[in-house]
């Protein structure tokens, strides 16, 4: 598949438009991620803010990340289906879960980041990048 994306969350309530390709995909197992995925890693594509439009109610929390930008989830709150995230550091960006994003999408992740917060039982897919923290931006398109 390619862009546009659509999507929504698990109970319909908020829907998503995506214009562009992914600048980045990436899993990752920072403890705040594990925290929000049930102990797993979360699976998300990077897109330019701009080229993702949003319908329905959402709610967000912010919290301070280990690499110490704030970062901001949006969920439904009908559901709690996480949407997105954004980071201060990065307001250009919108970090989509890939759960939410209408499936034949054909996107998956191409690097694993914060592989240093992993827990022991966690395995990783060799053919992919690996980051033990904080990976660099993604490049700009």
């Amino acid at each position: 598949m390619a862009a546009p994306y659509s999507g929504r969350c698990g109970c319909g309530a908020v829907t998503l438009r995506i214009d562009a390709e992914p600048l980045a995909s990436r899993q990752c197992w920072c403890r705040q991620c594990q925290a929000i995925a049930a102990g797993g890693p979360t699976n998300n594509a990077i897109f330019p803010a701009e080229a993702v439009e949003i319908a329905g109610n959402r709610a967000s929390s912010s919290w301070t990340a280990a690499s110490g930008n704030t970062l901001t989830h949006s969920f439904c709150p009908a559901c709690g289906t996480q949407i997105y995230a954004q980071s201060s550091a990065r307001p250009t960006l919108k970090t989509v879960r890939l759960g939410v994003i209408d499936a034949p999408h054909g996107l998956r992740p191409l690097t694993i980041i914060w592989t240093d917060d992993a827990p022991d039982w966690a395995v990783f897919d060799p053919a992919l990048e690996r980051f033990e923290r904080q990976p660099p931006p993604p490049p700009a398109r």
